[in-house]
C-alpha cells in the first residue's frame, strides 16, 4: 500500500483496496496502523467531502527516500569493488539500454 501511494498518490480507501485487489475493510484495519505508525494521513477529499484521500507523511517519504539512497549506495559500492572495469561498462551499457525502454 505504501508502495501505490507513493506511486499513484492521494487515494481514498475505496479505490485502494480495489488497485490492491483486497477488501476495503482489510485495507482499513492495515490503513489504521499505518496511520497510527505516522506512516499515512488522511485529508477530505475535495470533490467528495464524504470521502477520505489517503496519502504518505513526510516521515514516509524521509524514510522512503533515505532507503532508496542506502540500496543505491550499496549498488554502487557492490559494482564497484566486485566488477572489473569491463564488467562495468557492461552494466553501464546495459543501464542505458533500459533506459531507452522507459523514453
Amino acid at each position: 500500500m505504501i508502495v501505490r501511494l507513493d506511486s499513484q498518490g492521494p487515494l481514498t480507501l475505496t479505490a485502494l483496496a480495489l488497485a490492491e485487489g483486497m477488501r476495503s475493510q482489510s485495507v482499513g484495519a492495515t490503513v489504521a496502523t499505518l496511520k497510527a505508525s505516522g506512516l499515512v494521513a488522511g485529508t477530505p477529499d475535495p470533490a467528495d467531502g464524504r470521502q477520505t484521500l489517503l496519502s504518505l507523511t513526510e516521515t514516509c517519504r524521509d524514510l522512503i527516500q533515505a532507503n532508496r539512497a542506502a540500496r543505491d549506495d550499496w549498488l554502487s559500492q557492490a559494482i564497484a569493488t566486485r566488477f572489473t572495469p569491463q564488467d562495468q561498462r557492461t552494466v553501464a551499457a546495459g543501464v542505458d539500454l533500459l533506459k531507452r525502454l522507459l523514453d
